[in-house]
């Protein structure tokens, strides 16, 4: 992978990560287009922690009082007593499902669930579903008024974004706004949510990433991450910004006609449903040698 992949490819990232419109998408279908080998889930797993350090920077003060308030309610045996140590356990309890089954399912999400074909479905259906509740959610709580139950249920959208092209954010947006909550709200406690299960998956890859037969050089990895880091900033001030006076209308058409024109690609053949996924494999382990045949030889 060459500096110039790296930084087109973290700017894909960082600036698709937080909007609704699906940074794995994005991340197959540029290099596709331009003839790159597809830089594979571990890489992007890796990268995704250039936008989870933009998350904790920009909520740096949120995170600082979420922290302290889970603490102190842990201290005073009162764990749901504030707003802020009631928002700290919600992040942990949404976070559960995307961790179990993303372990579970992992195979599959890294190899055939990659395909192309599943990304442009997977872009249109959610924008679909994104549109009803966009028309049906009242957009009147904050996250003041999120109970446990709501934390579970928008950790459970989360864990459809497993499925590559539904948008880790597009999930946990339409899962907040289909519980009533404004959509500044929704996508604050969508970015909160991020950053564990993010995290993990940056950190898990990397491992796997280490071992890969054919992996990016180290200098790709950084530029990659730094640029997503400062893209990711972008995106998550502007989103704000956008939501706070418009709907998700432009992200749903977006995601629709990208969905369509992919379908259209693949089936005139300009683009292929899973070329590159060869490069994501790791060193398979030596196959044991039978003693028979060893004492043959």
């Amino acid at each position: 992978m060459s500096l110039l992949q790296a930084i087109v490819l973290g700017l894909v990232q960082g600036l698709t990560e937080f909007l609704p419109i699906s940074s794995t998408a994005h991340l197959r279908i540029v290099p596709e287009l331009f003839g790159w080998p597809d830089p594979g889930a571990a890489y992007s797993a890796v990268i995704q922690l250039g936008t989870v350090a933009a998350v904790l920077i920009y909520f740096r003060q949120d995170l600082v009082s979420l922290t302290r308030a889970f603490f102190q309610g842990l201290v005073k045996r009162e764990p749901f007593g504030t707003t802020d140590s009631r928002l700290a356990w919600f992040v942990l309890i949404g976070t559960l499902p995307i961790g179990i089954l993303g372990l579970a399912f992992k195979k599959r999400i890294e190899s055939d669930l990659r395909s192309l074909y599943v990304i442009s479905a997977s872009l249109i259906v959610l924008a679909g579903v994104l549109f009803v509740v966009e028309r049906l959610a009242s957009h009147k709580r904050t996250v003041d008024d999120m109970r446990w139950r709501d934390g579970l249920i928008v950790g459970l959208w989360q864990a459809l974004a497993l499925i590559p092209g539904s948008s880790r954010s597009g999930t946990t947006l339409t899962g907040g706004l289909s519980l009533g909550l404004r959509r500044e709200d929704a996508a604050r406690y969508s970015f909160l949510l991020s950053i564990p299960a993010t995290t993990l998956a940056g950190i898990f890859e990397l491992k796997h990433l280490l071992e890969a037969t054919e992996r990016p050089s180290a200098a790709a990895l950084w530029v990659g991450t730094l640029v997503a880091f400062g893209s990711g900033m972008a995106a998550i001030s502007w989103l704000l910004s956008y939501l706070r006076k418009r709907s998700t209308l432009v992200f749903i058409g977006y995601r629709v006609v990208l969905g369509v024109v992919l379908l259209v690609l693949l089936h005139n053949g300009v683009l292929h449903p899973g070329s590159g996924l060869e490069n994501t494999d790791t060193p398979a382990k030596p196959l044991k040698v039978p003693v028979e045949k060893q004492l043959t030889e």
